[in-house]
């Protein structure tokens, strides 16, 4: 493991452009998905010339709105790499509680012949469920690599359940992204291994950090999205 401290299927709809800077226009699409576990959707934010595709999933508790999931769509484009934002069934559906995990990973493999159609190496990726998720298949599917955010290494309160073995079991570059007061796992407590971790210092299960900290929200966020690029770049 190296340790890096941050310093700081169906119909397509098409939204109009999203203006990220002066120079970098980003295009939204959305598509559904039908999967054996239901219609799951993408919304991809597509670069101008794509080197990569990120495919990011949602946690068990939240969606694709969350903050660092949408820090690094608005980021990534710009950058040769292409995010699709994926939106498992279970959500789709409007349900408030996430399925048995053999249900999440049959919803994302429905969803990875989309996300490898435009021919580029994909990084499976997703925050806290939808991490254990990506390392769960990545090898079955082939991903080019893993990118995990806020990794539930254990329930809170609970190391004795580690699932460091999904972590270990990726089987592609993996890096994962963790909150350095992350009750699921701080960076400390993550056990050695082929893998790089990335602490965001202060920082939750959700990436939100305190009024106090010395660090202010924005800049957290750009230690996730600074990341994530560096180590994107690496695998082009």
């Amino acid at each position: 493991m190296t340790n890096v401290n941050g310093a700081t299927g169906g119909a397509d709809e098409t939204d109009a452009p999203r203006v990220t800077d002066a120079a970098q226009v980003t295009q939204v699409t959305r598509e559904t998905i039908e999967t054996e576990a239901g219609p799951a959707r993408v919304t991809w934010h597509r670069a101008g010339t794509p080197r990569l595709v990120l495919a990011v999933s949602h946690g068990a508790g939240g969606g694709v709105e969350a903050r660092d999931l949408q820090a690094l769509a608005e980021v990534l484009p710009g950058h040769d790499v292409a995010v699709a934002l994926v939106e498992q069934p279970w959500r789709v559906a409007g349900k408030k509680v996430a399925p048995a995990p053999k249900t999440l990973d049959a919803g994302w493999r429905g969803v990875w012949p989309a996300l490898v159609a435009p021919g580029l190496p994909v990084i499976a990726g997703g925050r806290s469920a939808g991490a254990r998720v990506a390392c769960r298949t990545a090898t079955e599917l082939g991903a080019h690599a893993v990118l995990a955010l806020g990794f539930p290494l254990h329930p809170p309160g609970r190391p004795e359940r580690s699932r460091a073995g999904e972590l270990l079991g990726a089987g592609a570059p993996t890096l994962v992204v963790q909150g350095g007061n992350d009750p699921f796992g701080r960076p400390e407590e993550f056990p050695d291994g082929g893998y790089e971790l990335l602490e965001v210092p202060y920082a939750d299960h959700g990436f939100a950090v305190p009024k106090r900290a010395p660090v202010t929200q924005e800049q957290a966020l750009e230690t996730v999205t600074a990341g994530v690029v560096r180590w994107a770049g690496s695998l082009m």
